[in-house]
């Protein structure tokens, strides 16, 4: 099925029978993407006395209660709710959900102890384009991206230039394969989450970064619509499933 999109002045054609799903599943196990020092997310029948809503154990329906951390257990998308004491909901924040996007590849530098992404490499990678969002696949990348205990490992993260600079380029939708665009343990100063959302500034309440997403070996880097859907959590951050789209001739 064939669609067009216009935006930037053009028209784009996608085809919508060919999604590229960028999103990590959640499940409960403890082989469970995770981050943040928490236990694993759980999905357990409701139970009423003796009865339990599992088919399996005799009910007529499958009725499951989960528990889970959006930011510590899969694909998520955040506002800048996540860091004011303002009450921001993603759910008001994120109101448009196709967007011009390019997907760019990095090898995180060695800086004293810290593996980084650069205002050098992202303006290699990105260069001067025009689009509304950018994905960041790090490398290595492997499968264990997907079901990584992050906790205590010291990820790669962005530079707070790096991320002025895609501020500058225009970029409102900032999506990355890691738990976080910060540093695992840097006593609350969160540059990257902060110089992203402008919050000593206007702050740019309609810009979000989504986490903890895979994008396969096989799709190339380059440019794609993307599709970034929520649940419609009012909350600072939902679970979200980012699916990207080619751009036909």
């Amino acid at each position: 099925m064939l669609a067009t999109i216009h935006t930037n002045s053009r028209n784009y054609k996608i085809d919508l029978s060919k999604p590229l799903d960028i999103s990590i599943p959640l499940k409960a196990s403890k082989s469970n993407l995770n981050a943040w020092y928490i236990d694993e997310p759980k999905i357990d029948p409701v139970q009423d006395g003796e009865w339990i809503a599992s088919v399996s154990k005799g009910a007529s329906v499958n009725f499951n209660n989960i528990q889970f951390n959006p930011h510590a257990h899969g694909t998520h998308t955040e506002c800048v709710g996540h860091i004011t004491e303002t009450v921001h909901s993603v759910n008001k924040s994120l109101k448009q959900f196709f967007f011009l996007a390019e997907l760019v590849t990095v090898a995180p530098e060695l800086i004293d102890d810290d593996f980084v992404i650069s205002k050098k490499q992202l303006q290699f990678a990105f260069g001067n384009k025009k689009r509304d969002a950018i994905i960041i696949r790090t490398i290595p990348n492997t499968t264990e991206k997907k079901s990584k205990q992050y906790s205590n490992t010291n990820w790669p993260f962005l530079q707070e230039d790096a991320v002025n600079f895609l501020v500058k380029m225009g970029i409102k939708h900032l999506l990355i394969d890691l738990p976080s665009v910060d540093k695992e343990k840097d006593e609350g100063a969160l540059k990257a989450h902060k110089a992203f959302w402008n919050v000593n500034g206007k702050i740019r309440k309609d810009s979000t970064i989504t986490e903890f997403i895979f994008v396969p070996n096989k799709v190339v880097d380059g440019t794609y619509f993307l599709n970034l859907q929520i649940a419609p959590f009012e909350n600072d951050a939902s679970p979200s499933k980012p699916v990207l789209y080619q751009l036909l001739e």
